[in-house]
């Protein structure tokens, strides 16, 4: 009979239950679609807020938090392995080998002091200041659904006394409710309209304490660290006299670009200098004469290095493997006095006559020296008289846009996500271009337009975008 008893409370209560739910889900839809008033508290709907946004911070300030113990205990273990390998390679019979020991020991001890102290003195107080917000929390869940029952206890029992054929007990049992659901209502909503802001409040003083607490240990951990360090500087200092004979000397490594020993080229003269000497590659990257040598003339045939006069340069053999030939072109005396013609250049097979005399003959010459020459490189090197030399300023050249650095290759498959984005194609060819504003430049993004675009439009505006770098190969 007891267990039957048991039973039946049981039984109520979860049937009372699912009446106050299914109640409060029916006063919910009815406040939604406005047909009953909802009691509204702008001043606790604000401290809610408050208390959410407070949250959120503390939650964020906890992780990140974390992560940098993590960071602390990860910089201990690197130091704990580089102090290990200095004790391995230190000999026995060098001086101050023990010294260097004990260095190692106490840099161990200062590092897990410091690990300790962050944990005590901010991790711990943090998941304390946290520890509050659940049960918080909860209540603010409840306080709502008390207001819920407090409305629908009013709703009903307003409707009671409107209704045409009043019960006077129906209507003092709901008064009856609706003082009790309001009771437990105000209760609760005066406890946390207390709490919340004063909780609020607090957070400044907890941030001040974290903080400080973190900057100190910190600060302490580095003053003991740089008495350590300096400790074993004056060991090291100390091995370094001993043995001074034997001090090891860094040495600057050359740059991939300095020029390989017995190999060496004479570095080119400064612009507009007349003994520049211009070099005409197959890969269509010639470089374009100074100014001042605009109206110097051209050789024919790249067989043999050209003699140049007094004072200038000798200019370097062609090589097959390169597929380039050097043209040396005529310096001028650095002595005052009427102007010197120019004169032609001495090559293998024949002279060029100056090229702004335009001999009859220029066109024959020219048939001449494209019969000894690979096409491709006559190509380029008529390119490069028509489009850089008689230009006179070697500024850029004619079939590749303004300021064009350098080519790359896509070398896999770019879905542009942006207007101002390219869309690759493995194999697409990029001419690369600079920003008009550097600051826009993001790392690891190029400006280019594509190499067949540019040949068919030739506009910048239309054609030109920005794409990740690391999707394509430099090639030129």
């Amino acid at each position: 009979m007891a267990e039957m008893g048991s039973k039946g409370v049981t039984a109520g209560k979860i049937a009372s239950n699912v009446q106050k739910k299914l109640t409060r889900a029916q006063e919910k839809v009815l406040q939604k679609l406005g047909k009953a008033d909802e009691t509204k508290d702008e001043q606790f709907e604000q401290c809610v807020q408050n208390f959410n946004k407070q949250l959120t911070e503390g939650t964020r300030l906890q992780k990140d938090l974390r992560t940098y113990l993590a960071s602390v205990k990860a910089m201990h273990e690197a130091s704990k392995k580089l102090n290990e390998c200095l004790q391995e390679v230190y000999e026995p019979d060098w001086p101050g080998r023990d010294e260097a020991n004990k260095i190692a020991e106490n840099n161990d001890l200062l590092w897990l002091d410091y690990h300790q102290k962050l944990v005590d003195q901010a991790l711990l107080t943090m998941d304390t200041y946290l520890g509050q917000f659940p049960d918080i929390k909860s209540r603010i869940a409840k306080r709502g659904r008390k207001l819920v029952d407090y409305d629908s206890a009013r709703h009903h029992y307003e409707s009671l006394q409107t209704a045409k054929k009043k019960d006077e007990a129906k209507i003092a049992k709901a008064e009856e409710e609706l003082i009790k659901a309001q009771k437990v209502f105000e209760e609760m909503n005066v406890d946390l309209q207390e709490e919340l802001p004063s909780l609020w409040n607090s957070r400044v003083g907890f941030y001040v304490n974290t903080f400080q607490s973190i900057a100190g240990l910190e600060e302490n951990f580095h003053k003991e660290m740089s008495k350590l360090n300096e400790s074993l500087n004056d060991v090291l200092v100390s091995l370094e006299k001993q043995h001074g004979s034997n001090t090891f000397t860094v040495k600057a490594q050359p740059s991939d670009n300095a020029p390989a020993k017995g190999n060496k080229s004479p570095s080119p003269p400064p612009e507009g200098s007349p003994a520049a000497t211009p070099e005409i590659r197959v890969n269509h990257e010639p470089e374009p004469p100074s100014s001042a040598t605009a109206g110097a003339s051209l050789p024919k045939s790249p067989s043999q290095p050209t003699e140049s006069p007094a004072g200038s340069l000798p200019s370097r053999e062609p090589s097959a493997a390169e597929g380039t030939f050097a043209v040396a072109w005529p310096s001028q005396t650095a002595e005052p006095g009427p102007a010197q013609p120019a004169e032609a250049s001495e090559v293998a097979g024949g002279t060029q006559p100056a090229a702004g005399a335009q001999e009859p003959g220029e066109t024959a010459a020219s048939e001449a020296a494209s019969s000894s020459l690979p096409a491709v490189v006559v190509e380029t090197f008529s390119a490069t008289v028509n489009g850089t030399v008689e230009g006179g300023s070697g500024a850029g050249r004619l079939d590749l846009p303004p300021g064009f650095m350098f080519k790359v290759q896509a070398q896999h498959d770019y879905v542009a996500t942006d207007t101002d984005e390219l869309q690759l194609k493995a194999g697409d060819v990029v001419l690369v271009i600079p920003f008009q504003n550097p600051e826009e430049q993001d790392e690891g993004w190029l400006m280019g337009v594509k190499e067949s675009d540019w040949n068919q439009h030739k506009e910048l505006e239309k054609c030109r975008g920005v794409f990740p770098e690391n999707f394509t190969e430099r090639v030129q």
